[in-house]
Formats: structure tokens, C-alpha cells, sequence
């Protein structure tokens, strides 16, 4: 379960990308903006102030972040990115930090492409991070008794989950659009006593929370704290900096 509070605990840290993305989409006057994957609403509302005359689409499969979004006045629907598709007037597509949930994505992409309308964008960013030490962490707690047995099936994400800005480049460009790939690391300056696990609480562990009783929850959390702390050691003013690789695609349609 997606918890939306836990998620926005570092809003202004995972809302740069996001900006970094838009900065980039030049659609002017475009008539239907979709967030895919619109998690708890913050960001998908600056889309209306860019575009105010366009209709903003957003979708997301957590109903506790579709509930999040619509008490911010998105008018954000429960939905799989997979199944979705766009309308005839959609001329902006954007998706921030959610197609690494989708192991289809990048079939998903080449089909709107030929969907869309000619000029329309189609702009994604994913994490680049599946081989950092925080989630070689959690893959290697979670081998160890006693969570390797509600663990056992559980659907580990490694460095293959998204790919590189060049392939995702060719991909798009050999479907017919013009495309502006890139990655960037950013480089999070971080407070708290434990702030990885708490960052990666609202994302890489929702799953691993949802299999675990909160015993066995506040298990894993102890064992995988020291870990984290020497991967991240915390700086001598109380800050922990904290690597995290993003890629991202921007597209327009020929």
C-alpha cells in the first residue's frame, strides 16, 4: 500500500526531476495533458497552472494516492498504465517515476507513438538507481531469515528495470519522433536519523512492507538500518548525501 504522507515526506527532492522534465516539453497550447502515474496529486496540479486551458488527465493504481490527488483538485482516477490509452486530442503525455513499475514500458511508448497526434510529447523520467547500495540492501536482508519466506516471491527490480538514455533514444527515434534523452545524479542532502530508509520507505519498500507483519516489518527495518548507515555514513553536520541516478526521455511526435 502506497502511503502518500510517507511518500511526500521528501516532496521538493523528488519534485525536481519532474521540473527538469517539463523544462524540457515544448507544447505550447496543448488541449489534453495525462499524468501517468500521478501519485499524490502535488505535482500533476502545476500542470494546470502551466497549462490552464488544457483538460489534465491523471491516473494512478494506488487508490490512496488517487484519494490524495483528488483532495488536492486532480481529477485523478484509479487506473494501470498498461491499460491505459490516449484520446484523439491527447498532445502531452508525461509520467514521472512510474514506468519502472511497468515491465512493458517501453512497448507501451512505441504504441503511443503511433497513437498520438503528429507534435504531440510524450515525456517520462525513471530512477536509474536499481544497482545502488540502498537497494542491494534490500534484496540482501530480504535473503535472510526470517524474511526470506514471505519475501520469496516478491518481484525484485535489478539495473535491467529501465534502460539507457541512448537506447531509449534509438527506440523512440526509430519509431518516428524526435527525441532529447539524458540522465542526471542527483546528489540529496538528507536529515534525520535514518534518512535512505525513510526515502526509500515510500517507494523500493512499499512491497516489501505490504508482505510483512509489523513485527517482522520493524525487524527488517533494524536489520537493514546498519547497512544503509555505512553505505550513507552521516557527515559531521548531521547530513547524509545521498546519490540517486534518474533517466529521462523526452519525445515529439513526428
Amino acid at each position: 500500500m502506497w502511503n502518500p504522507d510517507v511518500y511526500l515526506a521528501f516532496a521538493d527532492h523528488r519534485g525536481r526531476p519532474f521540473f527538469d522534465l517539463l523544462s524540457r516539453v515544448g507544447a505550447e497550447a496543448p488541449r489534453r495533458v495525462v499524468d501517468l502515474g500521478c501519485g499524490p496529486g502535488n505535482l500533476t496540479a502545476t500542470l494546470a497552472q502551466r497549462w490552464p486551458d488544457a483538460v489534465i488527465e491523471a491516473i494512478d493504481s494506488s487508490p490512496e494516492m488517487v484519494a490524495a490527488a483528488r483532495e488536492r483538485g486532480v481529477d485523478a482516477a484509479v487506473g494501470a498504465i498498461a491499460d491505459w490509452s490516449p484520446k484523439p486530442d491527447t498532445d502531452v503525455v508525461v509520467s514521472n517515476a512510474a514506468l519502472q513499475w511497468v515491465p512493458e514500458h517501453a512497448e507501451l511508448m512505441t504504441q503511443w507513438v503511433g497513437q498520438l497526434p503528429a507534435g504531440a510529447w510524450i515525456a517520462m523520467q525513471v530512477p536509474g538507481n536499481f544497482d545502488a547500495p540502498s537497494h542491494q540492501a534490500v534484496r540482501e536482508v530480504a535473503r535472510r531469515v526470517p524474511f526470506s519466506t514471505p519475501l520469496r516471491d516478491m518481484p525484485w527490480r535489478d539495473e535491467h528495470v529501465v534502460q539507457t538514455p541512448s537506447w531509449y533514444a534509438g527506440l523512440l527515434t526509430d519509431a518516428g519522433c524526435t527525441v532529447d534523452a539524458w540522465e542526471t545524479t542527483y546528489v540529496h542532502q538528507l536529515t534525520g536519523e535514518t534518512p535512505v530508509l525513510d526515502w526509500i520507505t515510500g517507494t523500493a519498500l512499499t512491497q516489501v512492507k505490504e508482505r510483512l507483519s509489523e513485527e517482522a516489518w520493524q525487524q527488517y527495518r533494524q536489520a537493514i538500518i546498519p547497512l544503509l548507515a555505512e553505505a550513507y555514513p552521516v557527515r559531521a553536520d548531521g547530513t547524509t548525501f545521498f546519490p540517486f541516478r534518474r533517466v529521462f526521455v523526452v519525445a515529439r511526435v513526428g
